[in-house]
């Protein structure tokens, strides 16, 4: 098996290419392949499968087996992997990449001497109905809802980017504890699905930090879906404009929520680390 380890911002994957379609034992080689002691190594294992209506699709299969419906990371590493394999004309740099949770959507590379050196991708317009998210509270939007864990009470915004996020703003997002409540968080009964869990911390209007809990992952040093959601939550709590930089362990995202269309749109870079044969 030859394989492609990449990485957005330092959230990894092991990307794949050539299966026709997902393989039956999809979970199961996630779980061998991304283990980092007796694996391969990453976040989740990223299978990139032909598409009827793009120019790929794109499978995304969690550390732990489970399958995420989107992920904004895997989908710029996604981006690049298909450029630099030549699996598009070298002369195209806008592509669509199908995902099972946000459908096709729209990437945009800047390439600089034959080198992709940042990835624009359209996420969508973000689904705020608590039911559609989802949660089991029946609101048009959930922001700053309480949920207790321990003892203690937070108060979460919910937004779907495709996979379901609650954030989570606190006066400390890069101290927070993520063991002590993001396994919690993801599981509480109010997430029938699981859910992202993102503390951030708003230093400006333009600029906050954040650090999360991915579901089926636990704690990685990005999560490019869950930075649309903070930038969203942010603009929802009043607290934030409409375009951003957040600030992730592992680096840095541009995230804008068009007024016009009602999309979120993410900027950020993705690399290859290296490449092997299994």
């Amino acid at each position: 098996m030859n394989f492609t380890k990449m990485q957005g911002l330092g959230n990894d994957f092991i990307v794949l290419h050539g299966h026709k379609e997902l393989p039956t034992d999809a979970s199961g080689q996630a779980i061998r392949l991304c283990d980092r002691h007796f694996g391969i190594g990453a976040d989740g294992l990223v299978y990139l499968l032909p598409s009827a209506k793009a120019d790929y699709m794109m499978r995304i299969i969690n550390s732990d087996g489970s399958e995420a419906e989107q992920c904004g990371n895997a989908i710029r590493c996604a981006a690049k992997y298909i450029y630099d394999h030549e699996l598009v004309p070298r002369d195209k740099t806008e592509l669509t990449i199908e995902t099972i949770g946000a459908g096709a959507q729209a990437v945009q590379l800047t390439v600089k001497e034959g080198r992709v050196t940042a990835v624009r991708v359209d996420m969508g317009a973000p689904v705020l109905n608590g039911l559609e998210v989802p949660t089991t509270i029946d609101e048009p939007q959930i922001i700053k809802h309480p949920v207790t864990v321990d003892g203690r009470e937070f108060r979460f915004t919910a937004v779907s980017m495709g996979n379901p996020h609650c954030v989570i703003f606190v006066e400390d997002a890069i101290g927070t504890d993520l063991h002590a409540w993001g396994p919690k968080l993801e599981t509480h009964a109010l997430f029938p699905r699981k859910i992202n869990v993102e503390f951030a911390t708003v230093q400006r209007r333009d600029y906050a930090d954040m650090r999360v809990w991915e579901r089926g992952a636990g704690p990685t040093l990005a999560c490019g879906t869950g930075a649309c959601a903070t930038l969203v939550a942010g603009v929802l709590t009043g607290q934030m404009d409409r375009e951003a930089v957040i600030s992730l362990k592992g680096g840095e995202l541009r995230i804008e929520w068009n007024e016009s269309d009602n999309h979120v749109y993410m900027t950020g870079p993705a690399e290859i680390v290296f490449k092997g044969t299994l």
